[in-house]
This record gives structure tokens, C-alpha cells and sequence, in this order.
């Protein structure tokens, strides 16, 4: 599609499919070709079909093919979800064989680990760098006091620093450590030494580059391949890519490399339902094989291991992040443009806009949950 194509809207041929998305939309708030910033321009004449076909898949692919727009993709998501059209955008047949596969396959085995690394992360530092703050934190910032993203995602950082309880001279592992942001600044502000693990080699790259100088050993490494004893032990936005089938061997791992007296703060997106499923337009184009942890799923396979002392939920704060990513993301592409597609432009901001909309509709969790051994030592954990 040109630009001058995108001026107006195309009239929607009377369809079939055109009538039964009409219905889907009743109440919702949002109509094709409609007048508010949330509703979409339709440019394609086979969108109706092709979404009722593909659902949830072939929106967010029919948007990166151009073949429609949207002024507020994030408040669009936030209604379809409130109305109730989350689950309904899946086609039954993409669910039944999501959970055939996820019942015979253990789509987050040891081999398959670093598919995600391979096809997101590892995507180029370049887009990220440009995307997220200076602290390259790829997790939800705390806004409780903060006014800017920096400033959010400082406070993310030190409020898991002051709930695992700090102290210089300790050996801390961060499990999915990313490009190191909670290893440099938990090194550099409590004193700590820090292994971190990660699954992508760009992030690896980069995060040894930014501890140059500090006590801080980043490794490429799958969490199951872990040994040692560590004083504490931190995991911020790793535990979507665990999978069902891995919870128990997760936090196994966990409790045999964590001190007689350390803490635990697991940082993770949850889920409100324990159905196992994924959105299919996210593990194709974003994250693949992650799966999003029940309060459940995470009580479970954490019971009889270790003491659950605190469960801090800031969902909220994950739609702020978001949007500021997706407003850095827009200022700076042009810096990039020439080295990714326009494809790779609409990808990502889908992506924020879309997941921006699920957790202000409340469909999506943030969770900070400090676990221990539970061996008479109290706790409060700080806010």
C-alpha cells in the first residue's frame, strides 16, 4: 500500500464476515472505520475474512502487511479485551493443537532454550538500545514515585535490591540477566558480586561489556545448567520462557543454589487463568514457546521447596513502561531504519501498543514474589 492509498479508508464490501465482526464489536466501543483515535482503518477489502479466519494471528500480521491502521492500537486492545474478545480471537483449532503440543512436547527443553535468544533478543542491540532507557532494563519499571522511565526503572532496580537485602561482599546469581542492568547496578550500589546467565549471545555481549571493572561474571547458559551456592538469588522477566512443564524443575534449581539463610525475588508477567496458552501472534513474531505463570502454577511448584514471605503486584506500572518504550521506539527509529524492514517497524509497534492495552485492561500481571527458606528468620519486605 502507498501513502497516498492510506489517505481514506476503503468502503467494507458487504460480507459474511464483515456482518459477524460488526456483532463481535457490539459494545466494545471500537468500529470499523469509525471516527475515535482507537477505532482501525480498514485499506484491505479481505480483512473481515481474514481475521474471523485467523483471529488474534491474523490481526497482528494483517497490520504488519499494511493492510490497516490504527491512531491508539494500544487503547483498541485495552477495549477489545474488556469487552471480552481476548480468548474468543483464537481460532479453537490453534488452541486444541497449543495444548496437544504442550501436553506431548516440552516446548522449553533444555535444547530449545535459546530459540527465543536467537529469534528476539538477539534481534540487535542496536533497536533496543534505542528503545529502552539507559539502564537497558527489558522489564516493567516502578512508577510509584517516578515521572520518567529512567527514573521507573532506577526504582524497579533498587526496590529488588532493598527486598532481597543486600549487603557488600555477597555472591548473588541472576537468573536471565539480560543486558545486566540489575547485575551492574546491584554491583555497583550494594557491593555484591554477581553471576548473571542469559540465553542470548548479543546480550551477553553487551551486558560484559557494561560491568567492565565490577564483580560481575555474565555467562551464555541455560538455568538448568547451574551449580554453586549463592547468598541470593534474583530472576527478573526469565520466568515467562520456563514453561509448565519446567516450574518444578525451575525452582528445584533454585532451592539447591540458594544459601541456608538467602532470599529469592522472582520478577515475572503473570497470567490470570491457568490454562495453558499463548497468543499466537506473540509466540510467532516476539517470543517463542513463552508461557505466561499462573498464582497458582507458581504456588504449586513452589510449595514444599521454599516459603512464599511476599507477593507484590504492580501490573499497572507494565502499561506506563510500554508506552514509554513504544515512545522512544517512534523518536528514534530513523536512526535504524535502513538496517531493519518497514515489517520489523509495524512488528514492534504492535507489540508494545498491543500488550500496553492488555495490562491497562488488567488482563496481564506484573508480579514481585520474595521467597525463603523459611528457617525462623522474619521478614518484611519493603515497599
Amino acid at each position: 500500500m502507498t501513502s497516498e492509498q492510506r489517505i481514506s479508508p476503503i468502503a467494507l464490501p458487504d460480507s459474511r464476515a464483515q456482518r459477524v465482526l460488526n456483532t463481535l464489536l457490539e459494545g466494545s466501543g471500537v468500529t470499523l472505520n469509525g471516527e475515535a483515535p482507537w477505532d482501525p482503518q480498514i485499506y484491505h477489502p479481505d480483512f473481515c475474512s481474514r481475521i474471523l479466519r485467523q483471529g488474534s494471528l491474523g490481526l497482528g500480521e494483517s497490520y504488519m502487511d499494511g493492510w490497516w491502521e490504527c491512531e491508539q492500537l494500544d487503547e483498541m486492545a485495552c477495549r477489545l479485551l474488556l469487552h471480552g474478545l481476548g480468548e474468543r480471537a483464537r481460532p479453537p483449532a490453534d488452541r486444541i493443537m497449543y495444548r496437544l503440543q504442550a501436553g506431548l512436547l516440552n516446548l522449553q527443553s533444555k535444547a530449545r532454550a535459546y530459540i527465543v535468544g536467537e529469534a528476539h533478543y538477539d534481534l540487535g542491540n542496536d533497536l533496543f538500545e534505542r528503545m529502552l532507557d539507559p539502564t537497558m532494563c527489558y522489564s516493567c519499571g516502578y512508577w510509584r514515585e517516578a515521572r520518567t522511565l529512567h527514573e521507573a526503572q532506577l526504582a524497579k532496580l533498587e526496590l529488588a535490591c532493598r527486598k532481597l537485602e543486600l549487603r557488600p561482599g555477597m555472591q548473588v546469581l541472576d537468573i536471565g540477566c539480560g543486558w545486566g542492568s540489575f547485575a551492574e547496578y546491584a554491583a555497583r550500589h550494594h557491593g555484591v558480586s554477581v553471576t548473571g546467565i542469559t540465553i542470548s549471545r548479543e546480550q551477553a555481549e553487551l551486558a560484559n561489556e557494561r560491568c567492565a571493572g565490577l564483580p560481575v561474571e555474565i555467562e551464555l547458559k541455560d538455568y538448568r545448567e547451574l551449580s554453586g551456592c549463592f547468598d541470593r538469588i534474583v530472576s527478573i522477566g526469565m520466568f515467562e520462557h520456563v514453561g509448565h512443564r519446567n516450574y518444578e524443575t525451575y525452582f528445584q534449581t533454585v532451592e539447591r543454589l540458594l544459601a541456608e539463610n538467602g532470599l529469592f525475588l522472582l520478577h515475572t508477567i503473570g497470567s490470570n487463568s491457568s490454562e495453558i496458552s499463548v497468543d499466537p501472534w506473540i509466540d510467532r513474531y516476539i517470543f517463542p514457546n513463552g508461557v505466561l505463570p499462573s498464582a497458582r502454577h507458581i504456588a504449586a511448584a513452589s510449595e514444599g521447596l521454599l516459603l512464599m514471605e511476599d507477593w507484590h503486584n504492580f501490573g499497572p506500572d507494565y502499561d506506563r513502561t510500554l508506552m514509554a518504550w513504544r515512545d522512544n521506539f517512534d523518536a528514534h527509529w530513523h536512526e535504524i531504519a535502513e538496517r531493519y524492514s518497514q515489517r520489523i517497524e509495524r512488528m514492534f509497534r504492535y507489540y508494545l501498543s498491543v500488550c500496553a492495552g492488555a495490562f491497562r485492561a488488567r488482563d496481564l500481571q506484573l508480579w514481585q514474589i520474595v521467597f525463603s527458606r523459611g528457617r525462623g528468620a522474619r521478614y518484611d519486605a519493603p515497599r
